[in-house]
């Protein structure tokens, strides 16, 4: 009997010190879709249900959270960076050239927040809603669905420069679109796959006006619409359909506009001209939605995986606008 009972507790110590393993291998450095299953089984419920009363009250706001987690992961990883306020010790993000007066959707953010401080006190990310926020918004909106990573801690500070110099401008050439991707890891087929998301959301003047001024491959009937709002001088914040027609439903017809020479931004058409490679891509997803979407799917986990912060690295911020 005493030996039943020896060869008893031997097992669960045995249990015991697997599962502490596993947990601490998730806390220390891997991504897990469960990760909240015992501390917030409610969290992405909660961002999803936000997310969704959002875009109803405002389309739009599903492109704006998708293009903050983008504009997060690029600068310094998934960390949140984006979502914090100037303090005195750092310029953040949002006024960076890429995000001055165009950034939007932190009022989401800011509500998701609450509800999830409501149901679990300081468990759940900032980085981490920006995720959740991104799927819900693409899956609302017809797009496809994806595994979501979690796990992902927030940053104590945050870069206006760093975001300047590693977003890439709507002006970007090919070979600078590749060398942007290429430095956080991502490949050229995830870079066309991921440029997809402009099949929803507007855009401004400013960021087009070089373009249907300026450069040649574009359709003369199309650029000439554009003038009309978009003058050679001032009206920079008047807004275009990034997708000329379906800017409120993920689907391929951004990459059917760019095999028409209607992509609004040089850097768009830039993957169907650049080269023979990327224009390849720019056909397959434009022929068919669903190989879109599922390299759509990949690349976005992938880049949601870009230099996360865990275990205990960084913080889980109470106010996703300031350092706690």
């Amino acid at each position: 009997m005493a030996a039943c009972n020896y060869h008893f507790l031997l097992f669960v110590l045995a249990v015991a010190v697997t599962a502490s393993a596993q947990v601490n291998t998730t806390s220390n450095g891997t991504l897990s879709p469960d990760f909240y299953s015992s501390t917030c089984p409610e969290a992405s419920s909660i961002v999803q249900k936000v997310v969704i009363a959002a875009i109803k009250n405002e389309t739009r706001v599903g492109a704006s959270l998708l293009r903050l987690h983008f504009h997060d992961c690029f600068v310094n990883g998934c960390d949140g960076s984006v979502l914090l306020d100037d303090n005195a010790t750092f310029v953040g993000e949002k006024t960076s050239v890429p995000n001055n007066n165009s950034a939007r959707g932190f009022n989401v953010v800011d509500q998701i927040k609450a509800e999830l401080e409501q149901a679990c006190p300081g468990v759940v990310s900032c980085a981490d809603i920006l995720a959740l926020a991104s799927r819900h918004s693409v899956v609302y909106l017809g797009g496809p669905s994806w595994t979501v990573q979690l796990g992902r801690r927030d940053s104590t500070t945050a870069s206006r420069s760093a975001s300047n110099t590693s977003i890439p401008p709507p002006t970007s050439n090919l070979s600078a679109l590749i060398s942007s991707f290429s430095a956080q890891g991502l490949s050229i087929q995830e870079l066309v796959a991921l440029s997809g998301s402009h099949t929803i959301g507007l855009t401004r003047c400013t960021s087009f006006r070089a373009r249907i001024y300026n450069d040649s491959d574009i359709d003369l009937s199309f650029a000439k619409s554009l003038q009309r709002i978009c003058p050679r001088n001032g009206s920079d914040n008047v807004l275009a359909r990034l997708d000329l027609q379906t800017p409120t439903f993920f689907d391929n017809l951004y990459y059917k506009n760019l095999l028409n020479y209607k992509g609004i931004l040089h850097s768009d058409e830039e993957l169907f001209n650049g080269s023979s490679t990327t224009a390849l891509l720019v056909k397959r997803y434009a022929t068919d939605s669903s190989v879109f979407f599922k390299d759509f799917a990949k690349a976005i986990v992938k880049m949601g995986n870009i230099k996360p912060l865990t275990g205990t690295s960084g913080e889980v911020r109470i106010n996703c606008r300031k350092v706690n």
